[in-house]
């Protein structure tokens, strides 16, 4: 049995995220498993790194399967990307030793989120960010960042009802780059909660527009509500870039 690694880019907005959903064939787990089965006879469940949300997209999607098909690396590559949707493309595949986890032996992962800032919105970048028209104090949304950098309880940043696992995390780094109107918010951490990228934006946005103060990012770590946060913004604006691997 060989274990086949797999590095995926796709563009989310036709599908309902990662997970395969019943006999919905409208998910990308469900739309590579369907030409796997295809390629190689056999019926194959693929493992991804996690779960992206429905509309969210990847430049770096890890996923693994267990195979006895023969067919080398390359040709499997040519095979998946001549019978995938044009929105889904497997960039790489490579023979892995047995033990590799795409979920399990992750140790980190980098998001970008995109927010197109300009009281005129675009028809171009519609697809792949969060439009928001007001003026957005950058100072202040730097300063929050900092404040959301390090190891803590995100309970409150995540859509998670309860958890009997642990829900602290490590955020190492927050960054926001200006590009015209375009701004590029990117988030690296050892792993991230339900919605906490979409959360954690949505409130470093209502920051940037003064209808928070900087402060309450300490009580909301402080409360772990979610309603404390601020508004869970559209899953167009966030790219999963890459998963980590120690």
């Amino acid at each position: 049995m060989r274990n086949i690694k797999l590095t995926i880019e796709y563009d989310g907005r036709r599908y309902l995220g990662w997970q395969r959903l019943g006999d919905s064939d409208k998910t990308i787990q469900g739309k590579i498993e369907a030409v796997l089965k295809q390629m190689t006879g056999e019926t194959i469940e693929i493992i991804g790194s996690g779960r992206t949300d429905a509309g969210a997209h990847a430049r770096g999607q890890i996923a693994n399967f267990k195979t006895e098909s023969t067919m080398d690396c390359l040709a499997m590559c040519e095979f998946l990307n001549r019978f995938l949707p044009g929105d889904i493309v497997v960039k790489k595949v490579e023979e892995v030793p047995e033990r590799f986890h795409a979920r399990y032996n992750a140790s980190g992962k980098k998001y970008s989120y995109y927010v197109w800032n300009n009281p005129i919105p675009t028809a171009f970048e519609r697809y792949h960010s969060f439009y928001v028209p007001q003026e957005l104090n950058l100072d202040a949304m730097n300063e929050a960042c900092k404040r959301l950098v390090g190891t803590h309880d995100f309970i409150g940043f995540s859509a998670l009802k309860k958890s009997k696992k642990s829900t602290t995390r490590t955020v190492e780094k927050i960054t926001i780059e200006k590009d015209g109107s375009m701004l590029h918010f990117t988030f690296v951490g050892n792993g991230f909660l339900y919605k906490m990228v979409r959360i954690m934006m949505g409130t470093l946005l209502e920051i940037g527009a003064g209808k928070m103060p900087v402060a309450a990012i300490d009580e909301i770590f402080e409360q772990k509500v979610r309603k404390s946060a601020g508004e869970t913004v559209p899953a167009q604006g966030l790219f999963l870039d890459e998963v980590y691997y120690h």
